[in-house]
C-alpha cells in the first residue's frame, strides 16, 4: 500500500499538534543561533595562557599520581604472593 501525495491529499492536525510543532521549530532555531552566537564569540577570544607555575603545577600532580599508583600496585603484588603461597601451601 503506498500514500500519494498531491493535491487532493488531507492533512488533519489538532491544534495541540501544530502548536508542539511550532513550539519545537521555535526552539530547534533558537538554539542554533546561539550555539552560532557562541562559536563566533569563542573564536573572538584570546587563546589562555598557561603559565609556567600552572604547567609545573600540573606536572607535578602527574608525577605524584603515578608514584602513588606504582605504590599501590607493589602493595597489590605483595598481597598476591601471600594470597598464592596460602592457596598454594
Amino acid at each position: 500500500m503506498t500514500l500519494e501525495v498531491g493535491k487532493g491529499t488531507k492533512i488533519k492536525l489538532t491544534l495541540e499538534s501544530m502548536i508542539t510543532i511550532g513550539t519545537v521549530v521555535i526552539a530547534l532555531t533558537t538554539m542554533w543561533f546561539t550555539l552560532k552566537a557562541d562559536i563566533a564569540e569563542a573564536k573572538a577570544l584570546p587563546k589562555p595562557d598557561i603559565t609556567r607555575i600552572e604547567f609545573d603545577m600540573k606536572d607535578e600532580l602527574i608525577r605524584q599520581t603515578i608514584m602513588t599508583t606504582q605504590d599501590d600496585v607493589k602493595e597489590i603484588k605483595e598481597d598476591m604472593k601471600l594470597i598464592k603461597q596460602k592457596l598454594y601451601e
